[in-house]
Formats: C-alpha cells, sequence, structure tokens
C-alpha cells in the first residue's frame, strides 16, 4: 500500500486529489495539510511514502516544507506546479524534491507519478527537464569535484553521466550494451555511494559536480 499525504492550502484542490487517488488500488491517503509547517508535521506524525506538496502555500511554504521534511525524513516529495516552467522548479530538487506533476495533468499521470517517486525513482516531466539542465549550466561556474564521487569506477561515472541525460535504466542497458538489472544495480550503488535520495538528487550532483555537461555548452 502506498500512503499519500496531501499539501495544498485549497479544500477543493485536496478533495480532487483525494478522489483520484483512494479509487486506485493500493494507494491510501493518510492526511490533508494546508500549509507547509502541517505538512512537515503531519509528515514526521504519518510517515507517508508520498507527500504530494503545493510549492505555494500560506506560512510556511512547499519549498520550505519540502527541505524540512527532506532533512528529517526519508519521505519522498512531488512538488504540485501551476506551470511546468515554475520559477521554483531548480529550488525544489535542490530542496529533496523527489520529482514535479504540473496541476492540471491527467489523472492517470498523477496516480503514475505517486507510483514512480513511491517506487524510489524521480518524476521530471520532459517539459521541465531542459530548462533544468539549463539552470544547473548557468549556476555551475566552478564545479565541485566532490569527495563523493571520488569513490566510483568508471563505469558507473558512465552510468552516472547517462542517468543525468535523462535515460531510463532500460535506455542505460542499451548504450551499454548491459542487463537491465545490471543498469539497476549500477545506479543503486552509485546513489549509495554518492549519498542522494534518488535519481533527481544523482543528476544535480552529476552537473554541480562538472562530471558531465549540457550538450551544447560541449559542443561550443
Amino acid at each position: 500500500m502506498i500512503r499519500v499525504l496531501l499539501a495544498d492550502d485549497q479544500a477543493l484542490v485536496r478533495a480532487g486529489f483525494r478522489s483520484i487517488l483512494e479509487g486506485e488500488e493500493g494507494i491510501e491517503v493518510v492526511g490533508e495539510a494546508a500549509d507547509g509547517g502541517e505538512a512537515a508535521r503531519l509528515a514526521r506524525q504519518h510517515c507517508p511514502d508520498v507527500v504530494l506538496m503545493d510549492i505555494r502555500m500560506p506560512g510556511v511554504d512547499g519549498l520550505a516544507a519540502t527541505r524540512e521534511i527532506a532533512a528529517n525524513t526519508r519521505v519522498r516529495v512531488i512538488i504540485l506546479t501551476t506551470f511546468d516552467l515554475d520559477e521554483y522548479v531548480y529550488g525544489a530538487l535542490r530542496a529533496g524534491a523527489s520529482g514535479f506533476l504540473v496541476k492540471d495533468s491527467e489523472p492517470a499521470e498523477l496516480i503514475h507519478g505517486v507510483r514512480v517517486v513511491a517506487r524510489g525513482d524521480a518524476l521530471i516531466a520532459p517539459a521541465i527537464t531542459r530548462r533544468l539542465i539549463a539552470e544547473f549550466a548557468a549556476r555551475v561556474t566552478h564545479p565541485d569535484p566532490r569527495p563523493r564521487l571520488s569513490a566510483l569506477t568508471q563505469r558507473e561515472r558512465e552510468v552516472m553521466v547517462l542517468v543525468a541525460e535523462g535515460l531510463s535504466n532500460s535506455e542505460i542497458a542499451a548504450r551499454l550494451v548491459l542487463s537491465p538489472a545490471t543498469a539497476k544495480t549500477h545506479v543503486s550503488r552509485i546513489m549509495t555511494k554518492a549519498q542522494v535520495r534518488d535519481r533527481s538528487q544523482l543528476v544535480i550532483l552529476a552537473y554541480e559536480s562538472g562530471l558531465t555537461v549540457p550538450g551544447w555548452l560541449a559542443e561550443s
């Protein structure tokens, strides 16, 4: 059973999400919060698998709440945005969010997103990915090699670069002529060695460490 906490200052929005999620087998809504402070408290209290977090709420906003939840629990957070190019996307990832959903997503996308994040994968819509990479490139003027990457083997570095390009485990396996299970094992080991929560954090680390750069910068 995937346990979900809803955090949004609009009661009708929460009711809509609850209706969609509770109609799906294997998903249970364990609580609702109207602001970030309440969301962080309920996350500690109920230990859900996933929090659906609105980014803009009165009092403690979703960004601060995500930072607190990521720092103090193993709960994963999906940020809910009004637009796919929300100005807080980069900051939310840095705060520890595992992915993003646009509020007007189809019910099937919401359900899929909850399942993806609950199993430990990152959820970043294609429309958001390119902007994120551009943000990484613009902000990282002096890459930090990070001691965490020194423990990676050459193969693991190759895999991490492909993760940063947005490839799935199956796509990584095909690119490197590996079995999907081996690719998945490499990704899991990399996350353990790099001390990151999920693939989105791995992408951030790949760019901030200088392990990889956007293709258009590499060609310039």
